[in-house]
């Protein structure tokens, strides 16, 4: 029914028009839009503005009485930076830090007055050149020089090593996007079991296509990540499953709203605490705690290992993957199931209620 216009009518106050035209839903929803923009502002800025080590794991080899010694003082450095710790020898070293178990290893000389730093730009170029800076100094001080070797090093086509991050995001984004889009085609909840699981089926193919896609653009066609290419498809493959269940689980759960709260989670939290532009040593303690247990951070985390590191230290970041790959089916299957409610059984008629 329209409003007459006739030369009768009252006119609609104002109020009454921005009533109509902002309703209290949409009100709450641009409210929660102005909530999360905030937190976006608060949390990348929280994270990223002020990069400085805190207790980054480094091996100490030298003579074990040196090594007690470098151990203590690097321990008592203000600020706490390093979690030092003595290392059998440089061999040990150079393994421990493939295996992603320290950050970076000091090999004292005893004979001369040059020390060697190992580190892994593969890792975080940030971090590589924070530990670079602070032992210069720490051996400034003890009047000794420092020459820098590169464990693993980044590709020259990876600017900063940040392509990782960058490719781990994109994963990241279309899987919350393409679950948005297939929850709410038609509904906001899932009404019925096989509706939930032809969505999850939906998510599998899209998540194979877009690893493959991811794989192919950071390798054969940009060069950026030139090693790893299968095992990159298959972790984009997870990731973007991981993400696109869990966002179809929050959507069953809390309806449109689990659209922002997957947000949250995963852009909001999960970039600036995944140690792309920010490795975890360098971020505050925060962002640093929960990055691991977020798809952005666990994501980026094996994305480094799969190149630049062997595939070493990837147990950690697939189950924490496959947790929110599990967790994501199993809740929406189940609150698709509890939120089934059967029709209404069809009226009997007279003629029918008198058959045999």
């Amino acid at each position: 029914m329209t409003q007459s216009t006739g030369p009768g009518a009252r006119p609609r106050s104002f109020p009454g028009e921005v009533r109509d035209a902002v309703t209290p839903r949409a009100t709450l929803l641009v409210l929660g839009v102005i909530a999360l923009m905030l937190l976006f502002i608060t949390s990348y800025v929280g994270a990223l503005h002020h990069p400085a080590l805190r207790d980054a794991p480094v091996g100490v080899v030298a003579p074990p009485s040196v090594a007690k010694e470098t151990v203590t003082r690097l321990k008592e450095l203000p600020g706490s930076p390093l979690d030092p710790r003595a290392v059998a020898d440089e061999t040990t070293a150079r393994r421990q830090i493939e295996d992603r178990d320290i950050d970076g290893a000091l090999v004292v000389d005893p004979e001369g007055t040059t020390d060697t730093l190992l580190v892994a730009t593969g890792g975080g170029t940030t971090l590589a050149t924070a530990l670079e800076r602070l032992f210069t100094e720490v051996e400034r001080d003890e009047r000794r020089a420092l020459r820098v070797e590169d464990v693993a090093p980044a590709s020259a086509q990876d600017a900063n090593g940040l392509s990782s991050f960058y490719l781990v995001v994109g994963w990241c984004v279309g899987g919350y996007l393409c679950a948005s889009i297939l929850a709410i085609s038609s509904g906001a909840r899932a009404s019925t079991p096989r509706r939930a699981v032809i969505r999850l089926g939906a998510m599998a193919v899209v998540a194979v296509l877009g690893g493959l896609g991811g794989a192919l653009l950071v390798g054969p066609a940009l060069d950026a990540l030139p090693d790893g290419f299968a095992g990159l498809w298959g972790l984009g493959a997870l990731i973007i499953f991981a993400v696109g269940a869990a966002t179809l689980a929050l959507q069953a759960v809390l309806g449109v709203i689990g659209i922002g709260v997957a947000i949250l989670l995963v852009v909001i939290l999960g970039n600036p605490s995944a140690g792309g532009a920010l490795p975890a040593p360098l971020l505050p303690p925060f962002w640093a705690a929960i990055g691991p247990a977020l798809p952005p951070g666990a994501g980026t985390w094996a994305a480094r290992s799969i190149v630049y590191f062997r595939g070493n230290g990837l147990t950690g970041p697939l189950l924490v993957l496959s947790a929110w790959a599990v967790a994501g089916t199993v809740v929406t299957v189940l609150m698709s199931a509890l939120r089934r409610r059967p029709g209404p059984e069809p009226a009997r008629t007279a003629h029918g209620s008198g058959a045999s």
